[in-house]
């Protein structure tokens, strides 16, 4: 399946900046299933100071906003063929050892609700194959936690969604990432894109986990929407947890609040 992203990020601000610098993850990678056909992205109100690969081997742009602005817009748009590997990345590259994706983070803290559930998973298991096993803690998240919006943010801890039984993509996946490593398994934070039929507006950027197994490698498991990812995703960057792998993040000097506003469009 082709698909075309044009992915558009404005922040205003109330007053001039006096001094802003953005770190963007948004340009997909070939590799895993999937082609970026063509690619690129622009910047209104700032320039590139620097393009590399960070840590995770995530294409990373660095963005200096223009001294004064009171508006920037972020522009990435391209065309990516994906084909459908019912989830199965395979094996793992890149700079950072598996063991590190064992280790918690502020966000993946294994809290009590979060060992419960490990420890439920280690009794009801045992019978299962370990594919198995991790679709059905999957979903045992996805009951424990409903999908709404604006319960949670970008700073909500798994423990914390998980005890409140609220949340979003973000926090379902901070949830099995947390809990599979209290399993034991290296896991991992992945933002992307999702094409969902009939809905070629949407107001955010997706999210799920892969969690790493002896047989196949990387697994993806989109909590959410049920399932494992299929020709519908497209993977842009991996993590530990969301603060890895976010599409954007900032610093910013100076008085004043700014506002945001994303508008995505993922057609086939």
């Amino acid at each position: 399946m082709k698909l075309t992203i044009t992915h558009v990020t404005t922040y205003r601000y109330d007053m001039p900046v006096h001094y802003a610098l953005q770190q963007l993850r948004l340009i997909p990678r070939s590799g895993h299933g999937q082609t970026v056909v063509e690619w690129e992205s622009f910047i209104n109100g700032g320039e590139k100071q620097a393009v590399f690969e960070d840590q995770f081997v995530n294409q990373t742009e660095l963005v200096k906003v223009d001294p004064g602005a009171t508006e920037v817009e972020i522009i990435s748009k391209g065309i990516v063929e994906v084909e459908d590997r019912h989830g199965v990345v395979g094996g793992h590259s890149g700079f950072a050892p598996l063991w590190l994706f064992k280790c918690p983070t502020p966000l993946t803290a294994a809290g009590n609700h979060i060992r419960q559930l490990a420890a439920r998973i280690r009794h009801e298991t045992t019978e299962m194959d370990e594919i198995t096993r991790l679709h059905f803690l999957s979903s045992l998240i996805l009951e424990a936690v409903t999908y709404e919006t604006g319960e949670t943010d970008s700073t909500t801890t798994a423990e914390v969604a998980l005890t409140s039984g609220h949340g979003v993509c973000q926090d379902h996946a901070h949830i099995m990432i947390a809990v599979a490593r209290d399993l034991d398994y290296p896991a991992r934070y992945v933002s992307g894109y999702l094409f969902m039929d009939g809905q070629d507006q949407q107001d955010a950027s997706h999210a799920w986990c892969e969690v790493w197994t002896e047989s196949l490698g990387w697994i993806g498991f989109d909590v959410s929407n049920g399932i494992s990812p299929d020709g519908r995703y497209v993977r842009v960057a991996t993590g530990r947890d969301y603060k890895d792998a976010a599409p954007i993040q900032g610093i910013r000097q100076g008085e004043g609040q700014e506002s945001l506003q994303v508008t995505l469009q993922v057609q086939q």
